[in-house]
């Protein structure tokens, strides 16, 4: 459905239904949606969800890269989100960076078995694993830096209004 538009049309959705996690770390957040109006659909909303999903990744990652004064030139991603061709594109459009997925997409079990094998001795060492290592897809930037400006500064500024409105409930 997000797929079927080609934005969120101006909707903003902030998923806080538990508060919001790092970087603001406001548990009285809650959800909220901005930007709605008569033309909004479904897919705008699907979409606006979608894009939340990649703002919140880019908030985290933009308070790691400042702290550990590291730059961050890809992002590998795995697990059931990153099936979503939607959402890898505008993770790599916020980013600025190539957004990787991996043909195995569940490398947490997979890395525990890996662990395993390592530790009976079934692989001969690290080296040996990386080669089984296969990129499905790479995601790159595929919108200007003034759009992705614009997008950045809508959702900073909801995530705002939610931590203004939650904190005057004292």
């Amino acid at each position: 459905m997000a797929a079927s538009v080609p934005d969120s049309d101006g909707v903003c959705l902030v998923p806080a239904f538990a508060g919001l996690g790092a970087p603001q770390w406001n548990p009285k957040a809650r959800g909220s949606m901005f930007g709605i109006t008569r033309g909004t659909t479904r897919a705008h909303i699907a979409r606006a969800a979608m894009d939340a999903i990649a703002h919140q990744v880019t908030d985290v990652l933009d308070a790691m890269r400042k702290d550990a004064g590291v730059p961050l030139t890809n992002l590998r991603v795995d697990g059931g989100a990153s099936t979503n061709n939607v959402l890898m594109q505008t993770q790599a459009d916020l980013l600025g960076i190539c957004v990787v997925r991996p043909k195995m997409l569940e490398t947490t079990a997979l890395g525990v078995a890996y662990l395993a094998g390592l530790a009976v001795g079934f692989w001969s060492g690290v080296d040996e694993l990386k080669q089984h290592w296969q990129v499905d897809a790479v995601f790159e930037r595929s919108i200007t830096n003034e759009l992705v400006n614009n997008r950045r500064d809508e959702w900073l500024r909801a995530v705002s209004a939610v931590e203004y409105w939650s904190n005057s409930k004292g």
